[in-house]
C-alpha cells in the first residue's frame, strides 16, 4: 500500500469509528493487564463472562491474593489453559504487591518481566492504560496487515515494526483497535465481508466475496 492508500484507510476508520475500545472488560489497569492475560488463546468474550463477575469483588493485586490460586481457577475454568494462567496471574500480583507498591508498571521492560506477560500483553497494557501509540499484533492484526498488504511479516514482531512504520503517527493510539475490529467483523479468516468493507476500493487482497 501506497502511503497515501494507508492515509485514506485510516481516516475511514477514524470517521467510522473515532474512539475505538478494547472489547475487554475491565475496571482498572490492574483487571486490564489480569483479562488480557486470560484472553491469550480464547476470545474476549468468553474472557467477559468471567471477569464481569470477579471483578466486582477482585479488583486489586492483594484482592488477587488474598482470593488464592484455587478460588481463581474456580472462577476462570471456563477459559483454555486456565490452570497456568491462575498460577501466573498469582505469581504477577505478588510480584506487583512486593516490588511495585500495587501499581502496575509504566515500561515494556518491566511489564514483560511479570508472569504472564509478553510483547502483545505489555503492548495493550501501554496503549490502553498509558496512551502509548504500540500497537499489539494478535491474530486478526496479523492477518489483515499481511492479506491488505499494509505491513506484511513472517512473524507478529514482523508485523508490529513494519506497522509502526507504515501508520501515519496521528493515527497509532487507535490503530491497534480499528485493525482489530476490522478483522474480527469484517476482514475475517474464512469469508471476508468483502461487499460491505469500507475499504473495499483500497484493499488488494482478490478475489473478494461476493
Amino acid at each position: 500500500m501506497t502511503p497515501a492508500t494507508i492515509d485514506k484507510m485510516f481516516a475511514r476508520f477514524a470517521e467510522q469509528d473515532p474512539h475505538p475500545k478494547t472489547e475487554l472488560y475491565f475496571i482498572n489497569s490492574y483487571t486490564l493487564l489480569v483479562a488480557v492475560i486470560l484472553s491469550a488463546q480464547a476470545t474476549d468474550a468468553g474472557v467477559n463472562k468471567v471477569t464481569k463477575d470477579l471483578f466486582q469483588s477482585i479488583d486489586t493485586p492483594q484482592k488477587m491474593l488474598t482470593f488464592g490460586l484455587e478460588g481463581l481457577m474456580r472462577s476462570i475454568k471456563t477459559i483454555g489453559l486456565y490452570p497456568s494462567k491462575a498460577k501466573n496471574i498469582i505469581k504477577m500480583s505478588q510480584l506487583l504487591v512486593d516490588h511495585y507498591g500495587g501499581k502496575i508498571p509504566e515500561t515494556r521492560t518491566e511489564l514483560e518481566s511479570l508472569p504472564g506477560v509478553g510483547r502483545k500483553t505489555a503492548n495493550v497494557v501501554l496503549n490502553v492504560v498509558f496512551k502509548e501509540p504500540t500497537i499489539p499484533v494478535d491474530t486478526h492484526i496479523f492477518r489483515v496487515s499481511n492479506r491488505l498488504q499494509l505491513a506484511c511479516g513472517k512473524n507478529p514482531l514482523e508485523v508490529e515494526k513494519n506497522l509502526e512504520r507504515v501508520i501515519p503517527e496521528k493515527f497509532r493510539v487507535h490503530a491497534h483497535h480499528w485493525l482489530v475490529l476490522h478483522g474480527r467483523y469484517v476482514c475475517k479468516a474464512r469469508k471476508p465481508l468483502c461487499p460491505t468493507c469500507i475499504i473495499n476500493d483500497l484493499c488488494p487482497y482478490e478475489p473478494k466475496t461476493k
